[in-house]
């Protein structure tokens, strides 16, 4: 980046996009972008790269030598030096840009620019703060994910969700769109790939739309989920609940304590279920090839085990583990867990074959009876915490 030279233009709508090893995509995002990008709006797209390997910040260099003084959109490239994170990479990016609506996506091809000109309209209305591209709103989807991603994405979202009491049906989304002014002010962490979920929880007023769109895999490059993003999302949650935390201190009314400690407590039944399939899984054809049902017993106490550890650590603040503690309470919670799960079966056989109710329908009523009980139970007789505090 030459000095001085992204502030030479005066853009009504800054686009930044993080990119590394995107050699293959990169310059078919930008000349996407400018195919959808509305004609009387002045733009500036920004590529934050993070010394790319395979030459993608000088890729956009040479593009933007061609196109710079002849379109409404000026093009940018920031070289960082090492590798730093998406969400770093994002607030590099707000940093130099001038326009006064920031749009965030992908340079995989997987965010589509024909959605550009609906989410710009969008945040044109007074009471619109934020819109996020939705996969999970009515008309959203997933192209070309396995199950196994899907069921990472769901219970990231699940956590997100619950644990840190946000309502956006798709937080964990990369392709978002806000105003500047509604993140001054604000501090952020910067850690891993969910910047999106930081500006949710940490501005509280703001006012968000949700907008469909089909989330398209990526074709070329490789997909920069890992194990080290998945940790990275675990410290970043953790992080965004401790400054949640500082300010549920301060929050007197008891109905929304009860609310958090069950988003909890819901939240880390997401997790058990993910663990529950990992483990059973490992049983039936990595580690050992076990009989499925064993598997399965297996896989139901690991996640029931560590279900108990994460609620009493999280949920419920509670750091004693000492045995004459940990151990009596641990042995209450597996009760109530095994009785939560018999009253389920035992609900779902009545509904249906007394009720005659659809299958699906009495599961749901299962699953919520359930899930209440075992958090009420827990709280009240493991925990020994009052039921509505």
């Amino acid at each position: 980046m030459k000095p001085g030279e992204i502030q030479s233009a005066n853009a009504q709508v800054s686009i930044i996009i993080p990119t590394y090893n995107e050699s293959q995509n990169i310059l078919k995002i930008l000349k996407s972008i400018q195919d959808y990008l509305p004609k009387n709006t002045k733009t500036q797209t920004i590529v934050v790269d993070d010394n790319s390997p395979d030459g993608t910040g000088r890729l956009v260099e040479e593009y933007m030598e061609n196109v710079r003084k002849i379109t409404n959109n000026t093009i940018q490239v920031i070289h960082r030096k090492t590798k730093d994170g998406l969400s770093s990479a994002i607030l590099k990016g707000i940093q130099f840009a001038t326009g006064n609506t920031i749009v965030v996506m992908d340079s995989d091809l997987s965010h589509p620019a024909s959605l550009l000109p609906k989410m710009i309209d969008a945040l044109k209305h007074p009471k619109c703060d934020i819109v996020v591209a939705s996969r999970y709103v009515r008309g959203g989807g997933i192209v070309g994910w396995t199950r196994k991603r899907k069921l990472l994405s769901k219970i990231a979202t699940m956590i997100a969700k619950r644990g840190l009491g946000v309502s956006v049906k798709d937080p964990m989304s990369g392709f978002f769109a806000f105003k500047k002014p509604v993140i001054q002010g604000l501090s952020f962490d910067a850690i891993g790939y969910k910047m999106l979920l930081e500006i949710l929880v940490k501005a509280k007023n703001a006012h968000v739309t949700e907008i469909p769109y089909t989330f398209t895999n990526r074709e070329f490059g490789k997909s920069k989920l890992d194990a080290k993003t998945i940790f990275d999302y675990v410290k970043a949650v953790w992080r965004l609940y401790r400054y949640g935390n500082q300010a549920a201190k301060e929050e007197k009314r008891k109905s929304v304590s009860f609310l958090s400690k069950a988003g909890r407590f819901y939240s880390i039944g997401a997790v058990g279920l993910g663990i529950n399939y990992l483990v059973s899984s490992l049983f039936t054809g990595v580690v050992s090839n076990l009989w499925y049902l064993h598997a399965t017993i297996i896989g139901i106490a690991v996640s029931m085990s560590s279900n108990f550890i994460l609620n009493k650590i999280w949920t419920f603040e509670d750091r004693n583990f000492e045995a004459k503690y940990a151990v009596p309470q641990y042995a209450k919670f597996m009760a109530f867990s095994s009785l939560g799960a018999l009253a389920q079966l035992g609900m779902v056989f009545v509904l249906v074959d007394y009720y005659k109710m659809d299958y699906p329908i009495s599961l749901v009523l299962a699953v919520a009876t359930s899930a209440l009980s075992n958090f009420i139970l827990n709280k009240k007789l493991t925990f020994k915490q009052k039921v509505w505090s």
